[in-house]
């Protein structure tokens, strides 16, 4: 009888755990886009997102210069690579803010 029960249950977690990597796929699976100057242009927008909200990286800008320079020179392979990470840094700096706005100080600076 246990060891019926501990099929049934392996079965279910792994029929589950199946499903939910069907339903979310990797970043890999995600279509990137394939124009750089596209994705130089969703990593501006993203950047500038990060900037309504106080809260923009240090290097996100500095990426995106980096990027635009090697799309420039020719490097569409490396305008993309750093395009994605700076717009990466974007959604992450407004996730940031997001999760920090009510944050305040410890209370031990009020006593």
């Amino acid at each position: 009888m246990k060891m019926r029960t501990l099929a049934l249950s392996l079965g279910t977690l792994s029929a589950l755990w199946l499903a939910g990597c069907q339903a979310n796929p990797s970043k890999s699976a995600a279509a990137a886009p394939q124009d750089p100057a596209q994705a130089i242009a969703a990593a501006d927008a993203a950047r500038k997102a990060a900037a309504a909200v106080d809260d923009e990286w240090r290097d996100t800008g500095k990426i995106i210069k980096t990027a635009q320079s090697a799309l420039k020179a020719g490097d569409t392979a490396k305008a993309q690579k750093l395009a994605a990470s700076a717009e990466f840094q974007g959604h992450m700096a407004v996730q940031q803010a997001r999760a920090n706005a009510n944050a305040g100080n410890p209370d031990y600076l009020y006593r």
